[in-house]
C-alpha cells in the first residue's frame, strides 16, 4: 500500500468537500450545538450538579466526541457509497495506478478528516462558552482524529455489508443511536443496572467520551492510559474488516 497515492484519493475528497462545505457544515455542526444548548441549559436547569460539574460542564466533552462520530460516519456510509454506486468515482479511480486498499485508506483517512474539522470547530465554540478550563484539552485534538478513524472504519463495513441506501437506516438506529445514548454523554452509565455498565465497556465512544472529559477537567491518571490502550485495540482489531469487506463487496 502506497501512502502517497491514499493521500490523492483524500485530496481528491477534500477538493470536492471545498465546494460543498456549507451544507455538510450545517448537518454535522449546528445540531450538536442544538443539543449542548437545549440540554445544557434547558434541561440542565432542573438537574444537579454530576460529580461536582454543572450539567452543562458533564455534558460537553462527550458532545464534542458524538460530533466527531457522525461526521465520519455521514461521510463513509452515505458519501462513500455514492461515490461507489451512483457515481461511479471508485471506477475512475482505480482506472489509475491507485489500489484498493489505498482507495479505502484515502476514504478512511477523509472520513477522519471531517472529523476533525467539525469536532475542533465545536471545541473552539466551547472555549467561548467557557466551558474549557484546562490548556491540557488540546490533547483531545489527536483523539478526535482517532474517533474519526474508528467511525469511519466501523461505517465503511456498514457499506460494505447493506444491500441498498436506504439500509443504513439500520445502521443508525440499531447501532451509532445506541452507542451514542448509552455512552455516557447525558447520564453516568454507572448508576444503571450492570448489564448496561458492563455492555457499555464494549463502546469505544463511552470509551473516547471518558478521555474526553478527563482532558476537560481531570488530570492524566491510570484511567486516561485505560482508556487510550482500549481505543488503540478497538482500531486495531477492527480496522482490516473495512478493507476486506468493501473489496469484496465491489469486486463481487
Amino acid at each position: 500500500m502506497n501512502f502517497k497515492r491514499a493521500i490523492r484519493v483524500w485530496q481528491r475528497n477534500a477538493t470536492v468537500y471545498r465546494k460543498l462545505y456549507r451544507s455538510s457544515l450545517a448537518l454535522n455542526f449546528f445540531e450538536p450545538m442544538l443539543y449542548l444548548i437545549a440540554l445544557g441549559y434547558g434541561l440542565g436547569g432542573f438537574i444537579k450538579e454530576i460529580n461536582g460539574l454543572s450539567y452543562i460542564e458533564f455534558i460537553a466533552p462527550g458532545i464534542v466526541m458524538s460530533s466527531a462520530m457522525y461526521a465520519a460516519s455521514y461521510e463513509c456510509t452515505y458519501g462513500t457509497y455514492v461515490r461507489m454506486e451512483y457515481q461511479k468515482t471508485f471506477d475512475a479511480i482505480l482506472a489509475t495506478p491507485i489500489l484498493f486498499n489505498e482507495l479505502v485508506l484515502g476514504e478512511i483517512l477523509w472520513g477522519a478528516t471531517k472529523s476533525l474539522i467539525y469536532g475542533t470547530i465545536i471545541l473552539f465554540v466551547m472555549f467561548l462558552f467557557g466551558l474549557v478550563k484546562e490548556f491540557q484539552v488540546l490533547l483531545l485534538v489527536p483523539y478526535i482524529f482517532i474517533c474519526g478513524i474508528i467511525f469511519a472504519n466501523l461505517s465503511i463495513i456498514a457499506t460494505a455489508l447493506v444491500p441498498g441506501i436506504d439500509s443504513f437506516n439500520y445502521f443508525y438506529t440499531l447501532f451509532l443511536t445506541p452507542l451514542f445514548l448509552f455512552s455516557g454523554i447525558f447520564f453516568p452509565i454507572e448508576d444503571m443496572p450492570s448489564i448496561f455498565t458492563e455492555l457499555s465497556l464494549l463502546n469505544p465512544l463511552f470509551h473516547l467520551v471518558n478521555i474526553s472529559r478527563i482532558l476537560f477537567y481531570g488530570s492524566i491518571n491510570e484511567n486516561f492510559i485505560f482508556e487510550s490502550v482500549y481505543i488503540l485495540f478497538f482500531l486495531i482489531v477492527f480496522m482490516p474488516f473495512s478493507f476486506i469487506l468493501l473489496k469484496k463487496r465491489y469486486f463481487i
